[in-house]
């Protein structure tokens, strides 16, 4: 359905009489279950409000810039709350904890217990729950978990267990992951419900009676991970000539029988068939009908008097013979009535991408829109885990700073906002707010360091830290020119890790480790590519290089001072090539050039193994400009990826190469062209390449929209299939050309094959695999055996027709936006890439924090006599297959505790096994351990009073599984399967 606005009008109406039904129960106890020998029809009447589209939030919000559309979502609250309370049978569901909190503070007291006792009486709903309703192709596992728990902490705060979400409601998203249907089952959700299924799919699903079934959410968590879950029958809307909203042109039903438009037999015979129509294609007795859509019920008496009426007349009917039963009702309630017929559902064990509208149309661009603000948002979650630990571990309990950037992160899950599908103004929005967030977080980080750094007895005031955000184009300002300077790097992850820092320098420094040893470090000219990227004002030529070995989740400072006594310099050999054929290797990799900068092979030195490549660099699509002779094919645009030609053609016929050697790193930088490059780097002792690619401005000149991707071409026998992860958790198999559940007749050979990739694809046959790690979420696949290709850059000329209503052509400094990202490529067996690809996918994905500072000591042992170098809250290891998902003080005395276990069963002999670990070890810098409660995932309900509902399948499957909790209160030492995130409660003494 395609989103719109409408003009505002305000119609003050009175509602039909009604009987007052009572209700002194919230929940499932609230529900009406209809009538046993009748169809019975649940009435959900709804709003869907985008946190930021076509307006931003704010103007969204209050109903601002209507030249836009009209929509102020302060007025569907005050409307549907005042409609609510004038006729007691009326109910309504409300999903975007961002503006009804936004909402909610803006209150009386009395207002507030209005709404609480309707929240207690089951009239008011909340439905999923998430500060947004999340995007579920371009987001993190780690920050769908961090939105929804942000929104279920407000809801638990202020009306208790009443308003716990049971449902999901992904009503819009382009597309559905499997993991989201995971998560929400572990969030202790009972169902989920969305709009959106390919075209091909929902014509199957319709033919077959399927459109509801159990889905088997994990292959590694079993039935803690089976969701039912429901395709919508009308999308999201109104059946056909029943939306009563004011945005609505369909007929209001009038039922005075003088009035020349008396309407009544008409409408009411119209509804029973449109009734009659949904029973045909689902399974039971009971049908869904969605009573609202974007941005409806600014007049909530008008939909609701409507509707009254529509009730009333339609179950008089019955008295007559009808079958029908028709009464308000929400979708919790629908999947009870659901759960109570005792049907046998069919199964699902795949997702729902790639989504097709209709065809031609695949909705796959969105997988990589507005590259810049994906990553951004990203960098903005590194830093917001980041600061949540230094808060816990420096015992600041500073949350009321921190949730400026968590609420900005709720935002940007939104299914238009990390999705690119959004105005340019409103993606200027969301960057705005993660910026502010980030700039509020310097606060916890200053606060933080001022307890952390000090060494015992020293009372100095601690130089202030500050980040470079701008180190991806090799700027950092404030230190430039300085005669010393300090970065701290931040390990977030709980186990030790080795980086490579680049700094950006104006001259050269010695450069002290924690211990205050000179380290080895490179001194190596910026590449052009770099330094011409418009906007860059930094006059830094050169950028040192060295190597970082960093505690588990800990700090480590390392001190630069700068020397003018050139003889202080160890000048390092430095050897380079140009248009030269060249070798990178270290102890572990060989990566083969030829003169022409092609990469010609990679070679696993250890278990001798070699991937040849045919083609590897930077290619384009022409982006499809659509035609109005052709108005059934939509253009290429912010949700379409639709190719002029399903062949990718190279950006330039020539690139130069130059490759320069160092102790450090070995790298070979190709320039494609004056707008595209790639770096690939070989560091000493790494197990991994690094590739670092910019591209644009995407030159238009030609009137032409171009998606630029990054091929690898390769010899593994990998025949059409592919793996790419869901939401960086579970990997999935993909088949080119194929749908697990469905009969697939190919129309788009191309985006019909891309998938989002969140941190990682590869490929692979008997004996070999290559693996890609993404720093942000892209879209890709393989469309030829033995190939990946990944989309990096979109700029296009033309709007798909599904909405957004401009053209996806970012721009900056007055030309196309430059985007810079890397890529982490890995050879090795297939049976051994398991660990390589788990642990460096978390590694890419949760990033040293680098903070610098300029200290006001005379010298290095100044500095070190009065901060401490190094730091580690850790004094043993922790298992390598565990991650520390979540570390966040809530009181002075009480922590927020996630742990995972990151591998799937099967996947590696020694890591793919259970794990234990003591929680104690996290706390030993802060206290003991007194108290631990084991919670959902989304920390709002204990695990022992949990209790989702049971499903039977048509396997004779019983969707009944046994929950894992803590055993004693007491104990500190815990367990964790593949793939299991467990969440705990603490309290220290």
């Amino acid at each position: 359905m395609i989103k719109f606005c409408a003009v505002l009008l305000f119609i003050v109406t009175q509602s039909l009489a009604a009987p007052y039904k009572s209700s002194n129960t919230c929940g499932y106890d609230s529900c009406d279950l209809g009538k046993p020998d009748k169809l019975n029809v649940h009435i959900v009447p709804h709003t869907h409000d985008d946190v930021g589209w076509l307006k931003t939030v704010d103007q969204y919000y209050y109903g601002s810039r209507r030249e836009i559309c009209k929509p102020g979502v302060q007025y569907i609250l005050d409307s549907v709350i005042a409609a609510l309370v004038d006729n007691p049978d009326r109910r309504f569901i409300y999903v975007e904890m961002a503006f009804f909190w936004r909402w909610w503070n803006q209150q009386t007291e009395d207002m507030h217990n209005t709404v609480k006792q309707l929240v207690n009486e089951g009239r008011l709903e909340f439905i999923s729950g998430g500060w947004s309703m999340h995007d579920e192709a371009a987001t993190h596992y780690n920050s769908i978990i961090d939105q929804h728990t942000l929104g279920a902490e407000f809801l638990h705060d202020q009306f208790g267990d009443c308003a716990r979400p049971k449902i999901g409601w992904q009503i819009d998203p382009f597309g559905h992951s499997r993991e989201v249907a995971s998560l929400f089952a572990q969030m202790g959700f009972d169902g989920l419900f969305f709009g959106r299924i390919d075209f091909q799919d929902r014509v199957k699903r319709i033919e077959t009676r399927t459109l509801e079934m159990i889905w088997k959410g994990s292959a590694n968590l079993d039935r803690q991970s089976w969701l039912f879950t429901g395709v919508l029958p009308t999308g999201y809307g109104a059946p056909p000539t029943f939306c009563y909203d004011m945005m609505c042109s369909d007929p209001p039903i009038i039922d005075d029988e003088n009035v020349e438009d008396y309407n009544i037999p008409e409408r009411v015979a119209a509804f029973l068939v449109a009734a009659n129509v949904e029973a045909e294609i689902y399974t039971t007795n009971h049908v869904i009908m969605t009573m609202g859509s974007d941005f409806q019920n600014q007049n909530a008496y008008m939909n609701f008097k409507n509707l009254d009426k529509l009730i009333h007349y339609v179950n008089l009917q019955q008295a007559n013979g009808s079958n029908v039963n028709v009464f308000y009702s929400t979708p919790s309630c629908y999947l009870y009535a659901l759960n109570k017929a005792e049907k046998e559902w069919t199964t699902k064990t795949d997702d729902f991408f790639p989504y097709a509208s209709v065809p031609f149309a695949y909705w796959t661009g969105y997988f990589t829109s507005r590259p810049a603000l994906k990553r951004y948002e990203r960098y903005a979650n590194n830093i917001l885990q980041v600061i949540r630990q230094l808060d816990g571990f420096s015992q600041n309990n500073q949350r009321n700073i921190t949730f400026v950037l968590s609420e900005a992160m709720g935002l940007a899950q939104h299914h238009d906002a990390v999705s690119g599908t959004e105005k340019q103004h409103v993606a200027n929005d969301y960057a705005q707010r993660l910026s502010e967030g980030i700039d509020r977080s310097m606060e916890v980080i200053n606060d933080a360091y001022a307890k952390l750094l000090p060494k015992e007895g020293q009372t100095t005031s601690i130089p202030h830290q500050f980040l470079c955000s701008y180190s991806n184009i090799s700027e950092c300002l404030p230190i430039e020119g300085q005669k010393q300077f300090t970065l701290t790097l931040w390990n977030p992850t709980i186990h030790p890790v080795t980086i490579y820092p680049r700094v950006p320098v104006t001259q050269q420094y010695l450069i002290r480790d924690p211990v205050g040893n000179l380290i080895s470090a490179e001194y190596l000219p910026i590449p052009d590519t770099t330094k011409n990227i418009p906007g860059r004002t930094s006059t830094a030529q050169y950028q040192h290089i060295f190597q970082a070995s960093l505690p588990a989740l800990g700090y480590n400072t390392y001190y630069f001072e700068a020397k003018t006594n050139t003889k202080e310099f160890e000048h390092k050999k430095v050897t380079t090539t140009q248009n030269q054929a060249c070798i990178l290797q270290n102890q572990h990799l060989r990566v083969v050039f030829d003169d022409q900068g092609d990469l010609q092979t990679i070679v696993n030195l250890e278990k001798n193994l070699t991937v040849s490549f045919t083609h590897q660099g930077l290619y384009w699509y022409t982006s499809f400009p659509g035609y109005k002779e052709l108005p059934g094919i939509h253009a290429s645009g912010a949700y379409v990826f639709q190719p002029f030609f399903s062949t990718a053609v190279p950006i330039s016929a020539r690139r130069s190469i130059n490759c320069t050697k160092t102790d450090t790193v070995q790298k070979a930088s190709i320039v494609f062209n004056e707008w595209a490059s790639q770096e690939i780097s070989l560091f000493n002792g790494s197990l991994q390449i690094e590739l670092e690619w910019t591209v644009g401005p995407i030159p238009v000149d030609d009137d032409i929209g171009k998606e630029i991707i990054i091929l690898y071409d390769t010899n593994i026998e990998s025949g059409s299939t592919y793996y790419t992860d869901a939401n960086g958790r579970e990997v999935l198999q993909r088949i080119r050309d194929y749908r697990p559940t469905w009969h697939y007749v190919v129309d788009e050979p191309v985006s019909g094959n891309y998938y989002p990739i969140n941190s990682r694809i590869w490929i692979r046959d008997h004996d070999r695999q290559l693996t890609i790690l993404t720093d942000r979420s892209e879209g890709g696949g393989s469309m030829r055996d033995g190939s990946i290709e990944i989309m990096l850059h979109r700029r296009i000329l033309h709007d798909d027709g599904f909405g957004v209503g401009e053209p996806l052509n970012e721009t900056a400094y007055g030309k196309g936006l430059v985007v810079t990202g890397k890529h982490i490529l890995l050879v090795d067996r297939p049976e051994d890439s398991a660990l390589l690809h788990r642990v460096g996918a978390q590694q890419f994905f949760m990033q040293p924090l680098a903070t610098y500072s300029l200290p006001n000591t005379s010298s290095y042992t100044n500095y070190s006599n009065t901060y401490r170098q190094s730091w580690s809250a850790l004094s043993d290891a922790m298992p390598l297959n565990v991650h520390l998902l979540t570390f966040e003080q809530l009181s002075p005395k009480q922590y927020l505790v996630r742990v995972e276990h990151y591998f799937e069963l099967n996947e590696d002999k020694t890591y793919s096994q259970p794990a234990t670990i003591d929680l104690q070890m996290l706390f030993k810098s802060i206290g003991t351990i007194g108290e631990m409660n084991e919670l959902i995932l989304t920390a709002n309900l204990p695990v022992s009073e949990l209790h989702r509902l049971d499903w039977m399948t048509k396997d004779q499957e019983s969707s009944h599984a046994n929950t894992f909790h803590q055993n004693s209160l007491n104990a500190t030492i815990i367990n964790l399967n593949p793939m299991q995130i467990r969440t705990f409660q603490i309290t220290i003494v």
